[in-house]
Formats: structure tokens, sequence, C-alpha cells
């Protein structure tokens, strides 16, 4: 279940089975793009499931795992909402995390207690994964192996060992209140340098009385003998509010900065120049305290931060990877649960073993047209099976008799079903298919070149080709845009050639005479029937004879041109 390390509850077997992606067109003529957005309205989601639905793979192994971990997310709302929250919570601090500055210049102390806190903040947030996993309900292969995958991960990244560093380092620098800093003065008090004396755990306070920059300079009695602090010194605060003598000084002096070592770090003093600021620093002085202490700390900080970005890399990148994944699920989920909620009948695919039958469907109904017609109740099931005999149906009935919605229902049988998703059905067995062709009739604009009939012969040729035993192929009024004697001569060599490889067929066509045919166009080849119960459409479907020619009678009488019609309702003029 790992490809090089990776983990995945999607594609379980990457490196053992092959997939195929489904044609754009196939996609649309499936109206998987519009069921997409039922889904969700973010484009990425859609985007995402779109394909994960359009790659496909004839091994069963991959569909069974998928659909054991659907049927784990879809019966445990609570797991899958506490997930959802920690799925936000990640991505959050993945958009917003410090480790997204580039510019090794503005990686300082203070960009390390950020790396620390979001580090801390992704632990939390693995160890309440590591709990919602722990759910006993569990069953999926899939799901278990995420949990585990999870432990793994915070086993090997030492998270509770660095849980407990973080709370340590962070009870430290939680205490720190203030710096000291030295100024080193030339004889003309001209600024020389700047060091930093100490980080202290108490903050100064601010003098009662504000003793001026002058009176510090003039008095004998306030210079101090030598460098050390007799702890009589006054702390005198430089904001915006104060005439800012020290930092125009500073400025003006354009010198340099020494920056000492501290306690904090080694116990010993290390000195770095750097350059002092090129503008006013009072309003500034953390981020310029971080120039400080990043220069002082600089090794110790790098090595800091590279072993916090290996440990936030093991535990967000992985599982950042994983979330889609996870969002494909759970998008489905709510859409299935909701859709049961208004009484739409889903059940849990199961594969076929054996070489007598591919598919056995009961209760099968089109999903795209409930999401549109939105009441079970007006919606008409069928069953339908493929076997030896039956491989391919040529569909006939009625205009508008619901043909190209059954022949779109099976496709998308086998498109959620593989998927791992229930399927609209009240049971559905099947085997796996290594792709899914249509050839439905084309856009206009897209025929200008060849014609209608040599853009549809074009396209069936290539999709004939790339089709196989283990495929489904759904037709759609093929050949139906010459004239019937044309259509019929290329529609009957085509189904023999498809017979040869024995494809899973649903051939949806007016041209009556070739399901009358269908028994010499190969074997496995049948008629399949729209059924019309006293002239009205019934949507159902049945193995049977075609009905004749009761779609152009239909038409004809919805039209009022039967002869009756036009010779009693017109009259003879």
């Amino acid at each position: 279940m790992k490809d090089s390390g990776r983990f995945s509850i999607l594609f379980p077997y990457n490196n053992e089975v092959s997939f195929k992606q489904m044609s754009e067109c196939t996609c649309h003529d499936l109206g998987l793009d519009t069921f997409c957005k039922e889904l969700t309205n973010d484009s990425l989601e859609q985007r995402m499931i779109m394909n994960v639905l359009s790659n496909m793979t004839a091994d069963h192994r991959t569909a069974v795992y998928r659909q054991k971990i659907f049927a784990d997310i879809l019966k445990l709302p609570e797991m899958r909402k506490r997930l959802s929250e920690l799925f936000e919570k990640i991505e959050f601090i993945r958009k917003f995390s410090t480790n997204r500055m580039e510019s090794d210049e503005n990686l300082g102390f203070w960009y390390l207690m950020h790396r620390v806190d979001e580090l801390d903040d992704y632990i939390k947030c693995v160890e309440a994964m590591k709990e919602c996993l722990a759910e006993e309900k569990i069953e999926s292969e899939g799901l278990i192996g995420f949990r585990d995958y999870i432990d793994q991960l915070y086993n090997e990244a030492c998270f509770a060992e660095m849980k407990k560093d973080i709370v340590e380092l962070k009870e430290k620098t939680g205490n720190i209140r203030s710096v000291t800093l030295g100024i080193n003065v030339n004889s003309r008090f001209e600024a020389e340098s700047l060091g930093l004396i100490s980080v202290n755990t108490k903050p100064f306070k601010k003098s009662g009385v504000v003793s001026n920059f002058a009176d510090a300079i003039t008095s004998k009695d306030k210079l101090n003998e030598g460098n050390e602090w007799n702890g009589d010194m006054h702390y005198y605060q430089v904001d915006r509010q104060h005439s800012r003598q020290v930092s125009s000084f500073i400025e003006k002096a354009g010198s340099y900065m020494a920056v000492a070592g501290t306690p904090i770090v080694d116990g010993r003093i290390r000195a770095t120049v750097t350059k002092t600021p090129d503008s006013d620093n009072s309003e500034n002085s953390t981020f310029y305290l971080d120039k400080v202490l990043n220069k002082m700390l600089s090794s110790i900080v790098k090595k800091l931060r590279d072993t916090l970005s290996k440990y936030a890399d093991i535990a967000i990148v992985n599982i950042s990877e994983l979330i889609p994944e996870f969002i494909y699920y759970i998008r489905f989920a709510k859409f299935i649960e909701k859709s049961m909620e208004k009484g739409f009948a889903f059940c849990e695919a199961h594969t076929i073993d054996g070489n007598d039958t591919s598919m056995e469907a009961e209760g099968l109904y089109n999903l795209k047209l409930a999401v549109n017609v939105g009441k079970m109740d007006d919606i008409v099931c069928n069953d339908l099976v493929f076997d030896k005999k039956h491989t391919i149906y040529i569909l006939t009935g009625a205009n508008r008799g619901g043909k190209t919605t059954i022949t779109q229902a099976v496709g998308l049988l086998y498109v959620l079903a593989q998927g791992g998703i229930y399927v609209p059905a009240s049971s559905f067995g099947y085997k796996p298919v290594d792709c899914i062709y249509t050839h439905f009739p084309a856009d206009e604009d897209k025929t200008l070149d060849l014609g209608r009939l040599g853009e549809e012969c074009v396209r069936f040729r290539q999709i004939y080709s790339d089709c196989t035993s283990d495929s489904l192929l759904l037709l759609n009024e093929t050949f139906s845009t010459t004239s019937f004697e044309e259509g019929y001569y290329i529609a009957r060599d085509s189904v023999r050639a498809i017979a040869d490889k024995s494809v899973r067929t649903i051939y949806n066509t007016h041209m009556h005479k070739l399901a009358f045919d269908a028994d010499s166009e190969g074997e496995g080849v049948s008629s399949l029937i729209v059924k019309s119960e006293n002239g009205k459409r019934s949507f159902k479907v049945e193995v049977a004879s075609p009905e004749g020619m009761s779609y152009a009678k239909d038409i004809a009488e919805k039209y009022g041109v039967t002869y009756e019609m036009l010779t009693s309702e017109c009259g003879n003029n």
C-alpha cells in the first residue's frame, strides 16, 4: 500500500496495476462534470474528484479496497466530522506557515519560536488524528492501514520526545522579559558598537524621574567605572512620544555594532559585527533584535530550523498529501447520506468472480436524473445483466423513451462502483472494466472538417482500437446522421467487430433492423427494448425483439401526422 514510502487510500497498488484515463468527452457524456458540481462548490475539489473517477483499472482489489473505506466513512459520521475539522486546521497552518518564507534574512530567532509553535500545533493535530482513528468500528483495510501509518510517522519522528522538548523550550523562552544591551562609544561620544549583554527574566521598570540624555553624560556621578552593571541603572524607554535622541544618534553615527553572546546559549561571549540599521529603529526594535539574535545564534538557529522543518515535513507533507483523498470520500459520503434521507436507494457494489457473468444489476437508475428529479417516486428502476448470451445490447424503443438515460446509467454504475462509492441500485455485482468509452453525437463545430458521418467513423475507429474485452462501450445513435441504408451498413459491421472483441456494449439506436438481425451479428448480441404500454412510455427495459416502427408511430401521433389524424382533422381541401 505504499509507493516509495507514500501511503494512499485511493491508489493502494500503484506499482502493480495500470490505469486508463477516460476521455474528457466520455466524462461529459456520462454527466460527470455536472455531477461533481453537486458534490462540492470548490473547483479544485471538483477536478480532484473527476481525476479519481476518470482513472480506471480492471483490478478488482482497488475497487474493493476503496469501497470498504467508503463504507467505514459513511457509517461513522462523527469520525468523518472530526477528521474534516483536523484537515481544515492542518491546511490553515500549512497555508499560513512561517515555513513559506523564502528569505534566510528573515529567518531569525523569532521565526524559530513561531516554528516551534507551529510544530506543536502539528503534533497536536496528529495526536488528535490518532485518537480519532482509534474508533473500534473501523473495519476497512485502508483506514486500519492509515491508522498504522500515522502511528509509524509519529514514532519515527519521535513526536512524543519532541513534544516534551517543545514544552521545556517554551517554558524557558516564555520567561524572557527583557534584554540588556550595551553601547560602546568613543571620546566624541559616537556609538562604535552595540552589544547584547544578557537576556533577563524580569522586565525593566520605567524610572519615576525621567533623566534626560544630557544629564546622563554630564553628571560625573552618573558615569559608571568599568563596564560592570552595579545595579544602579535606570531604564529609559525610547518610543514615538519622546525625542528619539538615542535612535537618531546611532543613525548619525553610521558605525558598526558588535553583538555579544548570551549565557542562555552557551555561557560564552561571542562577537559578530553587523551594520547599523539605515533608518529609525525605535518602531522596528523587535525586528532588529531578531537580526541581532540571528547573527549571534546563526549556526544554532539554522540547525534547529532545519530540524524543525524535517519534523514538520514528516507531520504535514505526508499527511497533507492524503487530505484530498479523504475529501474525496467525505464529499461522496455527505451526498449519499443526504440522498438516502430523501428516499433514494443505494447499495454497496460487489465484484463478481467467474467467466460467465460480468454484471448483474437490480433496481438500477440514473443518478444524474435523480439529482434533477429530486424524488425517488418519480424514478423508474431497471434490471440488467451482462453475460455470454448478453454481451452486446442493441437498445431500441420509442423516441424520448429513456434509451440514453439507461445507457448513461450503466456507465455511472461502473464509475461509482470502481471509485468505491455506493451505487444507485438495489444490488450490483460486476467485473471491473479497464475503461469506459462513449460514442455520443458530437457538437456541430467538431464536424466541420470531416462532416458528421466522417467524424463519427474516425472517432469510432479510434475507440474500437483502444477498447478491450475488459472495457465498457456505450453507443448513442451512432451512425444515424446519414441515410438509413448507409447507417445500417456501417453499424452492422461495427457490431460484428465489437462481438469479436467481446466488449460489454449498449448500442441505443433507432435502426430497428439492426436489432431484428441481432442474432446474426455475432455471439452475445441481443435485442433490448424500452417497453411501451398501450402507446405510453414505461421507461422499463427488457430483452425482447424490437417493437417494429412504434417509435415512428409515436412521433406521428404526437404531431398529428397519421393518416387518420390528417384526414379527419385537416379534411380534404
